[in-house]
């Protein structure tokens, strides 16, 4: 059967790690500075940890279901990310753009209506969540506000270190992480992933050790489970009403050794290609929940 977790006391304080982070940020500056609309989720998150005058950013609904971080009211949506609204995007007059590898395709449209800044954050085999963190100082820097961005990223840091300590008891065993697609499919992520980036910093094993093209392997048959006995399973994000009912019932998924050992943790987190903020949130989410298993 999938059951949720209920939060600690401590479980709760641990939560707000995110929000600390970005407290300390705001308490660290109070400048007005440009414009900025955000095509890239994860660059959006990076510039509302900076607390960065974000004016647009795209397919804001979806993104405020899953982001670590909050938007200004006035806020603008644009549209999709592959295919942004460029009348939109050209009445909320950014001063900049922000973009990343994903979306180079629509770059020169972008161009057209302010300058762009990209970062590439996620490329195959390359870990993922160091170029998050240094995402941090370099936005920064390009705004001229680069000592901010050191401080921000030393943050975040420092918030990772202490998340490592007290995860060092559960180092002996690999971890899997997921997403369940359905009742037979499961996305795995690894080691170039946020999530997998955001295992690695606190200390922690990831089990898979193909590669997984930025992301995930997607999809994956949830037989491929069997091959790791000795781990621990971590499933992200909600599951899908008709997989949580048909998992529940799955001979297949209540045999796994991991499973029948209630290894097993299920964490809210749905932003897997975010930035800093997202990466903090899912290690703080997951040592919470080895804390309270």
């Amino acid at each position: 059967m999938v059951k949720s977790i209920t939060l600690t006391r401590r479980a709760i304080i641990a939560t707000g790690a995110c929000a600390l982070v970005a407290s300390r940020a705001r308490g660290a500056r109070g400048w007005g500075g440009s414009r900025l609309a955000a095509i890239d989720w994860a660059m959006a998150e990076t510039a509302a940890a900076l607390d960065l005058p974000l004016v647009a950013v795209a397919e804001k609904r979806q993104f405020l279901r899953g982001t670590a971080v909050t938007l200004p009211p006035n806020c603008a949506d644009v549209g999709l990310r592959g295919s942004p609204n460029l009348e939109a995007l050209s009445l909320v007059a950014p001063d900049l753009i922000l973009s990343s590898n994903f979306y180079s395709f629509v770059e020169p449209q972008l161009g057209r209506i302010a300058p762009v800044f990209t970062q590439n954050m996620f490329i195959p085999t390359e870990p993922a969540l160091p170029k998050a963190l240094s995402a941090l100082e370099t936005l920064a820097i390009q705004l001229d506000r680069g000592e901010v961005g050191h401080r921000v990223r030393r943050d975040f840091e420092a918030a990772f270190d202490a998340l490592r300590a007290r995860a060092t008891g559960f180092a002996a065993r690999p971890f899997v992480l997921m997403t369940v697609g359905d009742a037979r499919h499961v996305q795995i992520y690894g080691s170039d992933s946020l999530y997998g980036g955001a295992l690695r910093r606190i200390g922690l094993t990831n089990g898979w050790g193909g590669d997984t093209e930025f992301g995930f392997n997607a999809p994956v048959p949830l037989s491929r489970l069997i091959d790791f006995p000795q781990a621990h399973l971590v499933i992200a994000g909600a599951l899908p009403v008709s997989a949580r009912r048909a998992i529940g019932q799955s001979a297949l998924w209540s045999a796994l050794p991991p499973v029948r050992a209630g290894r097993v943790s299920y964490l809210p987190d749905q932003m897997p290609f975010g930035g800093a903020p997202s990466g903090l949130r899912f290690a703080s989410h997951l040592v919470t929940a080895l804390e309270a298993a």
